[in-house]
């Protein structure tokens, strides 16, 4: 019961600011993922399932998801996959040489569904690439907010070994089984000379996702196939080695870990959105605070002139 004799107009004011701050609450979630945006997300998924496939691009997208992704500090709590690299500062960088054609690629994507942020454009590309080529379905969820400038961070050098993988990974807040199992991912692509002073593929049929990586790196170098140091570092390495092992003899456990340690470094320091409420569910919160607003002002005003 409200005891109209005893409402001031500090309490009113109050009140009045906190269901403003409920009303605005609800509106500013609906702003990010409401139902008209998950459509236009179903959307882009489609055209750039289209895309990738007509123009056998599955690697550099997957590649570019990866390297938005992959500037994630767990401490510092920045970086991470928010389409950071559409800025030249950061796609100019030497270990992001060749992504300015995957960036073009999504642009296509973007002029058509335009309320889509790069960042859950570029993660939803890397998520398509791995499923048109024959790899896991990744659950991706969207809401990840465009940074509006250039990240900082240190991606894999290809040059190193065991140590240099996990400083940059644990940085990440990865693990080693999310280590190896990304790894993997290079069974899609091959490495271009321009790019990255490499030249050739890791496995036999770069364009297709399964744990073909693991069984080329059992074997040891093959001719006309790539082996970088920080492949071999996976054999090196006893922790590493274990799921070398389990992924080469196993493709379902592959496909299955990858799956998990992918969608991971998709949401680096992304918080997913509150599930948003229905239209109606929005105008039953609107009509219930506007009724609460008029209750009380005639409490209010009652108050004023019992006194």
């Amino acid at each position: 019961y409200i005891h109209i004799n005893k409402i001031s107009s500090k309490s009113y004011s109050s009140f009045l600011n906190l269901l403003s701050f409920c009303s605005l609450e609800v509106l500013t979630m609906a702003i990010n993922v409401d139902a008209e945006y998950l459509k236009e997300i179903e959307k882009a998924r489609r055209d750039l399932r289209a895309l990738i496939s007509c123009r056998n691009c599955a690697p550099i997208m997957l590649r570019l998801a990866w390297h938005d992704a992959g500037t994630y500090d767990a401490k510092k709590k920045t970086g991470g996959p928010n389409g950071s690299i559409r800025f030249k500062e950061e796609l100019n960088r030497p270990y992001n040489k060749g992504l300015e054609k995957a960036v073009a690629f999504c642009e296509e994507v973007k002029c058509k569904h335009p309320r889509v942020s790069y960042a859950d454009l570029y993660q939803l590309a890397g998520v398509v690439a791995v499923e048109v080529t024959g790899g896991p379905a990744i659950k991706f969820t969207p809401g990840r907010k465009d940074a509006d400038c250039p990240d900082e961070g240190e991606l894999p050098d290809a040059n190193q070994g065991s140590l240099h993988l996990r400083s940059v990974f644990s940085r990440m807040g990865l693990s080693d089984r999310d280590i190896v199992a990304l790894s993997g991912g290079h069974t899609l692509g091959r490495a271009h000379k321009e790019r990255s002073d490499y030249e050739g593929p890791w496995t036999q049929d770069p364009l297709k996702f399964d744990n073909s990586y693991f069984v080329e790196l059992k074997k040891g170098e093959t001719p006309g196939l790539l082996q970088l140091k920080t492949d071999k570092a996976l054999l090196c390495d006893p922790k590493f080695h274990f799921y070398v092992e389990l992924y080469a003899k196993d493709e379902d456990v592959f496909l299955r870990d990858y799956a998990i340690s992918h969608k991971k470094l998709s949401e680096l320091g992304f918080t997913p959105p509150r599930k948003i409420p229905s239209a109606v569910a929005q105008q039953t919160i609107g009509i219930t605070v506007a009724a609460a607003i008029v209750i009380f002002t005639i409490c209010y005003e009652a108050s004023k002139r019992s006194k």
